[in-house]
C-alpha cells in the first residue's frame, strides 16, 4: 500500500529536508530531464541532478567527463520540469577540487543558471574547508563520503568502503568533517551497513544512503536503474520496480512494424484527409 502524503503547495527547502534528520524518511531520486522531473516530483522530497548522467544518457564509462555546462543544462531542465521537490546538483569532477574559489565559482555559476536549492560534492575531511567556504558565502552543500564515484580510479574502482578499522574510521572521520564543515545533508554510497548506521547516530544531519543502510535518513538512487532502462550493469543496492526498457524497444518494434507495413500513419494521423 502506497503512503498517502500531504499535498505540497511550495517547494521544500534544504531548511526543510534538513529538518528531516530522525523524522520520516527522505525520499531521493536521480532526474535528468523536463519531462522525468514532472513524473517525479510529487512523490519525492529531493531530485538530485547527478554526474551519473555521464553514464545513463551520455553512454561514458565514468562520471569524470561530465562538465559543468552539462549539468547547467540539465539542472536548468530538471527545475522547470518540477514544482515542491528540493533540486540539487552534482558539482562535476575537476570543477571544485582545485580550491575553495574555484568551487565557489563554479557552484555559484550552477545556482545562478539553474534555480537549484544547492550543490552535491564529493568528499570528507579533504573537503571540509571547501563546504565551508561555500556554506558561508551562501551556498547549501550536501555532502557525499563513502565510495565516491569521482575517485574510484583512486579506490581501485568502485569499492564499498569501511570493511577494516581504518576504513570505518576513515568514513567516519569524512561524516563529521561534513556535518562540522556546515552540509545541510549528506549522501553515504557503498559503505558497509554497520558504519552507515553509526554515521547516522552520531552526526546531526540527515544521511542519505545508496548501498549503505535503511537506518539513513533518506534513500537516493538512480532512477534508470529502478525503472529498467539502463541496463548495462545493476548494482548490488538497486531493487528493479520496472523493466521500462523491454516495454521502449517492444513499443518501437511495434511502430517500425506499422511503418514498414504502411499502417502508420493512418487517416487519423494526418492531416486534411478524407477518413474512409
Amino acid at each position: 500500500m502506497s503512503t498517502v502524503l500531504p499535498t505540497r503547495h511550495t517547494r521544500l527547502s534544504v531548511r526543510d529536508i534538513e529538518a528531516r534528520k530522525g523524522g520520516d524518511p527522505i525520499v531521493c531520486i536521480t532526474s535528468y530531464s523536463a519531462p522525468m522531473a514532472k513524473l517525479m516530483d510529487e512523490h519525492v522530497d529531493v531530485l538530485l541532478v547527478g554526474d551519473t548522467m555521464g553514464m545513463v544518457l551520455y553512454g561514458l564509462e565514468n562520471t569524470l567527463a561530465v562538465s559543468v555546462d552539462m549539468m547547467v543544462n540539465h539542472g536548468a531542465a530538471v527545475v522547470r520540469g518540477s514544482q515542491t521537490s528540493c533540486i540539487v546538483v552534482d558539482m562535476p569532477f575537476g570543477s571544485y577540487q582545485g580550491s575553495p574559489e574555484a568551487a565557489f565559482d563554479a557552484a555559484a555559476h550552477i545556482m545562478a543558471e539553474t534555480g537549484c536549492a544547492g550543490v552535491k560534492l564529493e568528499g570528507g575531511c579533504v573537503m571540509a574547508e571547501t563546504i565551508e567556504f561555500l556554506v558561508t558565502r551562501g551556498i547549501p552543500v550536501m555532502g557525499h563520503v563513502g565510495m565516491t564515484p569521482q575517485s574510484a580510479n583512486v579506490f581501485g574502482g568502485f569499492k564499498t568502503q569501511g570493511k577494516s578499522d581504518d576504513g570505518a574510521r576513515a568514513v567516519l572521520e569524512d561524516a563529521k568533517a561534513v556535518e562540522g564543515a556546515g552540509a545541510f545533508s549528506m549522501v553515504i554510497e557503498q559503505t558497509i551497513e554497520p558504519v552507515a548506521q553509526r554515521i547516522t547516530e552520531e552526526v546531526s544531519i540527515p544521511t542519505i544512503g545508496i548501498g549503505a543502510s535503511p537506518a539513513c535518513d533518506g534513500q537516493i538512487i538512480v532512477a534508470e536503474d529502478i525503472l529498467g532502462i539502463f541496463q548495462d550493469f545493476t548494482p548490488k543496492f538497486v531493487k528493479r520496480y520496472a523493466e521500462l526498457g523491454a516495454n521502449i524497444s517492444d513499443a518501437v518494434q511495434a511502430y517500425a512494424d506499422d511503418v514498414r507495413a504502411r499502417r502508420f500513419p493512418s487517416a487519423d494521423h494526418i492531416y486534411g484527409a478524407k477518413k474512409s
